[in-house]
Parts: C-alpha cells; structure tokens; sequence
C-alpha cells in the first residue's frame, strides 16, 4: 500500500512539474510573441516617419522652387501694371478694363500661391481656395468680357476641404479655358448639391470643335484632382456649340447644418 502511495505521489508530483515547465514555456512564448510585435510597430513606425520626412522634405523642395519660380515674376506683373495703370489716371484718363483685369488676376494669383506654398510647407492640406471664392471669380472673369451666369440646385452645405477646394479649381480651369479657347462666347455655372454627392458644370456656347480636345496641363490636373477624391469627370464638345465640363464629387453624408447660400 505504501508502494502504491509513493508511486501515486510520483506520479503527481510529476504531472505538476510538467504543467509548471508548459506554463513558464507558455509565458517565456508569450512574451517572445510580444517582443516580435513591438519590434515589427516600431519597425513600421520607422518605416512611416522615414516616408512622412520625405514627403514633408519634397514638399518643401516643391514650395521652394515654386516661390523662386512664380512668385517673383507675378509680382513684378502686378506692380507693371500697377505702374502703367497709375500713369494713365495721372494723364486723367481711365485704365482699360484689360488692364484692371490683368491687375486683379495677379493679385489674386499671388494671393492663392502664397496659400499653395503655405499649405506645402505643412502637413496637412486644411486650407485653400474655396467655392466661398466663387463669386471673386465669377466677378474677375466678367470684367474680363466673359458675361456667366451661376446656378446653385439643391441646398448648399459645408464640404469637406478637399472636396470644397477641388470644385472651386473645376470652375477656375473651366472658365479660365472658355476665355482662351471660345471666343465670343457666354458660359454657365451649375452647382447641384445632392445627397452625399456634389456636381459641378460648366457649360459655354463658344466656336469649340466637335471633337475631343487635346488634353492639356489644365484638363489633366482636373481628371486627376476629381479621380483623388473617387470622382468622375467628363469633358467634351456639347451637342450643339461650346464646350461642357462636368465634374461629379462625393461629399460624404448629406447631412449637418446647411451652409449660407452663395451669391
């Protein structure tokens, strides 16, 4: 009987040797496991901060040479005509319109690279020009010669930024093209605003050709900016004369308070 007993204690205290060793090769695992995945965070960490330096690096680069390139020579127009149109009021005379106009374009010109560098030099893309600026153009292309009317459908809300900046830019690219390209021309402005999606148009009635248009700088960085947010663009000749641009942008839920209705 005592044999059996001993035996029964070995036994036990075998099998609790056992179940101590798997618990401390369990926990030494754990740990090992731990160790791997903090290692692979901080590795991954690693990784997006190098990416993230890069990026901020080649914004700056891009900023630099965009202030040593542009923002010189727009200045140097703007006080040109500063100048000639100072001149002309001194002879009692009033400066051509075309001349005001050149004038205003430059300022505003300056204005929005000066924002453009300002949003490089940061990390985030929070600010720019907006369809708040809509009317300053709509206004610098009328006295320009460009007679536009604007529409707004539906009930206008905040954007997002992104999504706010790239239909201001659509219109810009738009109409900045109508003066270049129609002619005696005059062009419309449609903003409908529907759930979860904003569409912009603009529409001429210019001596376009009626077929598809070489893609230029302007074009392509609109198809890029509306294919960034998942957007759809198209462009071409209308059926009767002139051109149309239509830009389709998601704008997430339609919902939250609208925003003020834009002249």
């Amino acid at each position: 009987m005592r044999t059996d007993l001993g035996w029964r204690r070995f036994y036990a205290a075998g099998w609790l040797a056992t179940a101590g060793v798997a618990t401390v090769t369990f926990v030494l695992w754990r740990a090992h496991v731990r160790e791997v995945e903090q290692r692979a965070e901080e590795a991954e960490r690693t990784r997006d901060e190098v990416a993230r330096r890069r990026a901020v690096e080649e914004r700056l680069h891009i900023a630099r040479e965009l202030h040593d390139s542009l923002t010189h020579s727009i200045s140097v127009i703007n006080v040109q005509v500063g100048v000639a149109a100072h001149l002309t009021r001194k002879r009692g005379e009033e400066p051509a319109a075309a001349l005001l106009a050149i004038q205003e374009a430059s300022t505003d010109a300056a204005r929005e690279l000066r924002s453009t560098l300002d949003t490089l030099r940061r990390d985030d893309d929070g600010s720019g020009a907006g369809l708040d600026r809509l009317p300053a153009l709509v206004d610098r292309a009328r006295s320009s010669g460009l007679p536009i009317t604007v529409t707004v459908e539906g009930t206008p809300r905040p954007l997002p930024p992104d999504v706010d900046q790239t239909a201001y830019r659509v219109v810009q690219e738009a109409l900045t093209n109508v003066g270049r390209h129609a002619g005696a021309a005059t062009a419309r402005v449609w903003l409908r605003y529907g759930a979860g999606l904003l569409k912009v148009q603009v529409d001429d009635d210019g001596a376009a050709p009626q077929q598809p248009p070489v893609p230029g700088h302007g074009l392509i960085g609109m198809r890029e900016r509306v294919a960034a947010l998942g957007g759809n663009l198209r462009t071409g000749p209308r059926e009767t004369a002139g051109f149309s641009v239509v830009a389709e942008l998601p704008t997430g839920p339609a919902g939250g308070p609208p925003a003020k209705a834009r002249p």
